[in-house]
């Protein structure tokens, strides 16, 4: 099975490097033969390419079986005429990788976060409030006088479908409860569509329990109260914005796993929720938790999708690995209150994998 490592900017190199070092303990585990393969994106394509993301790279990354992109400085990119294109919305849009799949739960041993939480946030990222991702042409944000700006949001029929289709899937192998969270008190057309399209797909899953919330006062139940939720389905930039929030309650934004998926063309990329902290690039004090953590959900939605059993058991394997390293104080990286450094927690997690216990 091949994958193709997009490292990317700032730690992105050092968390990617702790990643391969547990996938490779867990295709030694499970006779996975994973084999991997690199390339640039972010500043180093930038400077050996003229752009951030080329698309050769993208075109290249279609042969694999699976993608792990690490996270991209785009607030520090160029504009885009001077090659600063943003990395995930390429790959999203490119490769159609419109359900983003964003888990957060609570770990008991953490002591922190939320109690008693277990959801999962399934964010359409093809189009919406995002201005590089909802025009043919140009880009959906602009100013038509120096005193007025403007951004265009677009939401389309089969985008709101399958996203709503997705999440319901998700639910029934979960605890059969979707929530769709709207504005549509306000964005009476948008929202409103979003909301009649999700209605119409849940016609398709009598056992699964529908209902929907404001996003505003979802932010707010999130907090006072996340173990009533079990799916939750949004439009882009509300699921951004409330998967942020899911996993910080969870204890940490480090700890949140994600991936970008396409069930129906068979295409999934790992990719870590957080972003590049340039800040403490090269120091090895990350927690590559979240990478590791995505790329654990990778292989088994691989190994759902083709069926193959052993695929699934490494993901699994991988996630509760993670969660026994965890569970010792003394084997936490520094943001959660331990002295572990980046490849250090890596090699503890393979560890852990390999022997199926605490390190």
């Amino acid at each position: 099975m091949r994958i193709i490592v997009l490292p990317g900017d700032g730690i992105g190199p050092e968390i990617s490097a702790a990643t391969l070092s547990v996938l490779g303990a867990a295709s030694r585990r499970y006779r996975l033969e994973l084999s991997f393969d690199h390339d640039d994106i972010g500043f180093e394509s930038l400077k050996k390419y003229g752009t951030t993301l080329r698309d050769e790279t993208l075109a290249k990354a279609r042969t694999y079986d699976g993608i792990i992109l690490g996270p991209q400085s785009h607030m520090d990119y160029p504009a885009r005429e001077q090659g600063g294109r943003n990395v995930s919305a390429g790959f999203r849009v490119g490769l159609d990788l419109y359900a983003n799949v964003r888990p957060a739960r609570s770990r008991a041993f953490l002591d922190r976060g939320a109690k008693s939480m277990d959801l999962v946030i399934m964010r359409e990222a093809t189009e919406g409030f995002y201005p590089d991702r909802n025009m043919f042409k140009g880009v959906g944000e602009f100013m038509p006088t120096p005193d007025v700006a403007l951004s265009v949001r677009k939401l389309t029929a089969r985008a709101c479908e399958r996203i709503a289709r997705a999440a319901f899937v998700l639910a029934m192998k979960r605890r059969r409860h979707v929530t769709a969270v709207h504005k549509a008190n306000n964005f009476i057309v948008t929202d409103g569509f979003f909301l009649e399209k999700v209605r119409k797909v849940h016609m398709e899953f009598p056992e699964v329990r529908l209902d929907d919330v404001l996003i505003d006062a979802m932010a707010a139940h999130l907090v006072r109260d996340p173990s009533r939720y079990d799916v939750i389905v949004s439009t882009n930039f509300y699921s951004d914005i409330l998967s942020d929030l899911a996993s910080e309650l969870s204890g940490s934004l480090g700890l949140a796993g994600s991936i970008n998926a396409n069930a129906e063309e068979g295409r999934v990329c790992a990719q870590a929720q957080h972003g590049s902290a340039p800040d403490i690039q090269g120091r090895d004090i990350a927690n590559p938790t979240s990478l590791i953590l995505s790329a654990a959900m990778m292989l088994d939605w691989l190994g759902e999708q083709r069926k193959v059993a052993a695929l699934e058991a490494a993901g699994q394997a991988i996630d509760a690995a993670v969660d026994r390293v965890l569970a010792d104080p003394a084997s936490r990286t520094r943001d959660l209150g331990g002295s572990l450094g980046t490849r250090e927690f890596g090699e503890r997690v393979a560890q852990a994998l390999t022997t199926g216990g605490a390190p």
